[in-house]
């Protein structure tokens, strides 16, 4: 740990439409997984932070939801904690993904800054699929909102460009001693962490709407003498029919679902993992205020 005054610290809060590439590009800077990542949209319910240190520099980095035109209850509150990370921020970055390029939930984001009077960095994600005349008139087409005073393009997936992105950040957080010990990357709980990597395992193995009617929960975490932990997990879901799609024929899906989860969570907590899953139904989780609770939303958004 530096000495108090060389060092920096301060919270930087990554926005964007679902699925632009925010948990990739914080794992990227952290430089370990601290939050959850799929191919699929609304991946990230709750803000999680990421603590990277670089240099005299301790950073943590908001991940917040995809923000996105919401229509149910959770959509309101994941849509609301992206915002209120942005307002706690010392600073904002937008990340664009190109091959979309200015749609809908980027207008919104833009727009959405304009009215907090927010100054933001924009960052364009997934340089590699688009060609640089494109990439060029989509910077300029952003840069003309006037909210953005620097402009990064980057890999997220890759790494391009990403360490510049870090370095900047470094130098951009303001004057003032570390808030976390130097060996923590992150400010979720382990039992919620484990449920996040099951839940992510879901998001890969499942289809079309299946996802998004899923929520894990760590029901108990029991440690043994020989390091090695048992951790319990149910996985909701809203319907009957629904049951049976995350079982798969014969139980193999969820034999899959929890192999996966059980030899990531063995990596990350750095012991032998025991993992049982169990699936129940429970028409209303969605609609929890005990869930929401737990992801840290406002029921009330």
């Amino acid at each position: 740990m530096p000495p108090p005054e060389e060092s920096r610290f301060g919270f930087v809060a990554v926005l964007g439409a679902p699925n632009a590439g925010k948990s990739t590009l914080i794992n990227r800077m952290v430089g370990a997984k601290v939050t959850i990542v799929s191919p699929k949209v609304q991946t990230t319910r709750s803000r999680v932070l990421g603590i990277s240190i670089h240099g005299t520099s301790q950073i943590v980095f908001i991940d917040t939801p995809g923000i996105f035109a919401p229509r149910r209850r959770l959509d309101r509150a994941m849509v609301a904690a992206a915002w209120q990370g942005a307002a706690e921020a010392d600073e904002v970055c937008l990340l664009v993904d190109v091959a979309r390029g200015l749609d809908d939930n980027a207008k919104r984001i833009v727009e959405g800054l304009k009215k907090e009077n927010r100054t933001a960095i924009l960052v364009l994600n997934k340089i590699d699929k688009v060609k640089r005349e494109i990439l060029l008139a989509l910077s300029a087409a952003l840069n003309e909102s006037g909210v953005f005073s620097e402009t990064f393009m980057v890999s997220a997936l890759k790494g391009d460009g990403v360490d510049d992105l870090h370095e900047y950040f470094a130098k951009k957080v303001p004057s003032g001693i570390w808030h976390y010990p130097e060996d923590q990357i992150s400010d979720l709980p382990q039992r919620l962490l484990a449920a996040e990597v099951t839940r992510e395992k879901l998001f890969i193995k499942t289809h079309q709407e299946v996802p998004y009617a899923v929520a894990v929960e760590t029901e108990s975490w029991e440690p043994f003498k020989d390091g090695s932990v048992r951790i319990d997990q149910v996985i909701y879901v809203q319907r009957d029919s629904q049951r049976p799609i995350i079982l798969g024929k014969g139980g193999q899906l969820i034999k899959q679902i929890g192999a996966e989860s059980r030899q990531e969570l063995g990596m990350l907590f750095d012991c032998k993992v025991h993992l049982f899953l169990r699936v129940k139904v429970r028409e209303k989780w969605i609609d929890s205020r005990e869930h929401f609770q737990m992801w840290g939303l406002d029921h009330n958004a």
